[in-house]
This record gives structure tokens, C-alpha cells and sequence, in this order.
């Protein structure tokens, strides 16, 4: 459930974590799921699909992707921008960005975006899963993007393996050391506090991870 405290802002569950109170009723799980993979679609992969105009940096107009998720939906007609706003400011992955009236996705794309997003706070050692049949060749020829335009690392062993676990039950975790590869002139982004975006990684930096055990939440979402 999606809430409004008058006085601590907007929340997910049934009382705000500050204040232990009810707020105002925004959504229930089922409506923020749906427009959630609604705005995951326009953000990531098809904004055209909507008829929405983004700019090379994959920024949207909140007030547009309201009229457009009307438009796809009309049991949606009720949604207004702040429910949006509300979606962004209680995602626990940090999937998006706000600035003013419009919004973008932060990683996850399959089309083309400049997303300019922070270079600096990037860790010593970043994490990517893989698997058995695949580990061998990104250790010769490197980590290269699959079904998204750039290559997400995670920023650590436990958030890596967990990724990993939507393709393959015992996935394979690869180290990267990110500070060799930055010194070596490699830009690495910021897209959150626990996804970082690259180009590729050359084999030189990529290492696997050995005698390590699952961590213990495994099963959870990414």
C-alpha cells in the first residue's frame, strides 16, 4: 500500500515508519505494481509505445506519462502526478530520478540514452553474476551488455548474487576491480547506491569470485 503522512511525506505499508500513523490512501499493491511495470516500460524500452517524447538523456514529462497511462488504461484515469512522484520517492531500488516535472530511469535500458550520471563514489570492487556455462569466456574476452545497452554491476557480492539468481539458481560471481579500471581511464556511473553502469570490462579487470557461500537472502527480490 502507498500512503501520504501530512507530516513525514509519502510511504509504503500501513503506518509511516516515523511516526507509526495512518496516512492518506494513494494506491494499493496491485495498482503500484501495474504502474510500475507501466513506467519501467516507457522509461526503459518503449517510450514510443506511449507516444511519449523523451530527450537523449531519457527524460519524460511526468504530466505527459500521466495522460498517457490514461490513455492506455482508462481504470487509471484517476491517477494524477503525484502518485507518480510518490511511486520515485518510495522505491526501494532507486530506479529513477526526478528533476522538476520530469522523471527518467536511472538503469535497466534497452534503448539508446546519455544518462550522465555520477561518476565519482564508485567502489574499490564492483560484483556481476553469471553462469557456469558463461563464466569462462567473460574471464578471455571480458564482460560485454547482453539485453541492456550497458553493463550493470552490483556494489556487492550478496546484491550481485541475488541479480543473479533470476536467471540461474547457483550463479557465478565475478569480481571487478573498478579502481584499476577508473585509474585506467574506464568511466563508470552512479546510477544508484547499489547499481553502477560501464560500457564493458575488459578481461583484465574481471576475476572470479571463489569459495564464497550464497548469502542467506538469496531467494529476494533484485
Amino acid at each position: 500500500m502507498l500512503q501520504e503522512c501530512k507530516e513525514h511525506g509519502y510511504f509504503r505499508g500501513e503506518t509511516c515508519s516515523v511516526c507509526g500513523m495512518e496516512g492518506k490512501f494513494l494506491m494499493n499493491d496491485r495498482e503500484m505494481e501495474k504502474i510500475g511495470r507501466m513506467i519501467a516500460g516507457m522509461l526503459r524500452h518503449f517510450p514510443e509505445k506511449y507516444q511519449l517524447s523523451m530527450d537523449e538523456h531519457g527524460w519524460v514529462s511526468v504530466a505527459e506519462m500521466v495522460k498517457a497511462i490514461k490513455k492506455r488504461d482508462r481504470r487509471m484515469r484517476w491517477i494524477r502526478s503525484h502518485h507518480i512522484y510518490a511511486l520515485v520517492e518510495t522505491d526501494p531500488k532507486g530506479r529513477y530520478q526526478v528533476r522538476g516535472e520530469r522523471i527518467r530511469a536511472t538503469y535497466g535500458h534497452s534503448i539508446s540514452v546519455d544518462l550522465d550520471l555520477p561518476t565519482d563514489g564508485i567502489p574499490d570492487e564492483l560484483f556481476y553474476p553469471t553462469t557456469e556455462e558463461e563464466v569462462d569466456l567473460l574471464l578471455e574476452s571480458g564482460i560485454m551488455p547482453a539485453d541492456r545497452k550497458m553493463v550493470h554491476l552490483s556494489s556487492t557480492y550478496e546484491t550481485a548474487y541475488i541479480a543473479g539468481s533470476h536467471r540461474v539458481e547457483n550463479p557465478i560471481i565475478l569480481k571487478v576491480d573498478a579502481k584499476k579500471a577508473v585509474e585506467d581511464g574506464i568511466v563508470i556511473m552512479r546510477a544508484c547506491d547499489t547499481v553502477f553502469l560501464v560500457k564493458e570490462v575488459p578481461p583484465e579487470y574481471v576475476t572470479k569470485v571463489e569459495g564464497k557461500e550464497p548469502p542467506s537472502d538469496a531467494a529476494e527480490e533484485e
